[in-house]
């Protein structure tokens, strides 16, 4: 089966940094792929490329055989490729709800002036965009916090949001950037759930950045690792938690004992379950 997104040898510097080299990737549709490495691998500057906000100085990036190398940002969004970011990146004085119908902007078709107006395309557009909307809200258990200013509330749940506002592009890839990144145990917990539940339910492709091994390990199709740059090793869970080089230069000597990136396996797919509530993952 082709690759649904093709990295075919892309390599990027900044100034005298090579921040990724000659790296190549496969991604197929369907999976959750997920890229770790060592703080400064070029794990987010493969995102970037990925999705438009940096070029390649060399290399290609094929989305379902279109050549995507030197498009803008926008024009990748409207091929159906959306994304978190390391730093939450929402509007905090904004509603929830507004948040996530900014998502929908790429799928706007109506002009200008008939937004204006609000009147025909403009306001059969709105009332679609709000149900998908509603929809997403519902799908992310935080129908009370609609109204609520995305700045009042609680990191965890915030982190929540930024995904929803991803999920309003109806994507076909999903780029996630450290995702549970600052969360609490339980926060993780539902993320990881969110997220297998996007990819399961909706066919989501996901392309994840984490740190938390344990998180990794148990929701992953593929996991690839990079160091330095460069791609090491590409393989499933248990292949690349097997390999030597990835052992060395990111999860640590087992015989030294745990490494600082390893942590232990958490079953998120054994329990598919998740629990209501909107109280960021905290049992009440």
């Amino acid at each position: 089966m082709s690759a649904q997104l093709e990295i075919a040898e892309v390599s990027k510097s900044f100034g005298g940094v090579q921040a990724v080299s000659r790296v190549s990737l496969e991604v197929r549709q369907g999976e959750v792929l997920s890229v770790i490495g060592p703080n400064g691998a070029g794990k987010t500057t493969l995102l970037n490329m990925i999705s438009g906000f940096y070029h390649p100085d060399s290399g290609r990036i094929v989305l379902e055989g279109s050549d995507v190398t030197r498009l803008k940002p926008s024009h990748i969004a409207e091929r159906g490729v959306a994304r978190t970011f390391q730093n939450i990146a929402l509007f905090r004085g904004m509603t929830v709800l507004d948040n996530l119908m900014l998502g929908r902007h790429p799928r706007m078709r109506s002009g200008v002036f008939a937004s204006f107006v609000y009147w025909g395309l403009a306001q059969k557009e709105e009332v679609a965009h709000r149900r998908r909307v509603e929809d997403i809200i519902d799908f992310l258990k935080i129908q009370d916090l609609r109204r609520r200013p995305t700045g009042s509330l609680a990191y965890g749940l915030q982190k929540r949001v930024e995904l929803g506002r991803a999920l309003a592009l109806d994507p076909k890839i999903l780029l996630l950037d450290e995702p549970m990144g600052g969360c609490n145990h339980d926060e993780k917990e539902d993320m990881a759930r969110f997220v297998l539940d996007v990819n399961q339910e909706w066919g989501t492709t996901i392309i994840l950045i984490e740190h938390d091994m344990g998180v990794v390990m148990d929701i992953s199709d593929r996991v690839a690792v990079l160091d330095m740059g460069q791609k090491i090793a590409d393989g499933t869970p248990d292949e690349v938690r097997a390999n030597a080089q990835v052992i060395k230069a990111y999860l640590g000597d087992p015989k030294g004992g745990r490494g600082a990136a390893e942590g232990e396996p958490s079953g998120y797919k054994d329990r598919p379950e998740r629990r209501e509530g909107t109280n960021g993952g905290r049992r009440g």
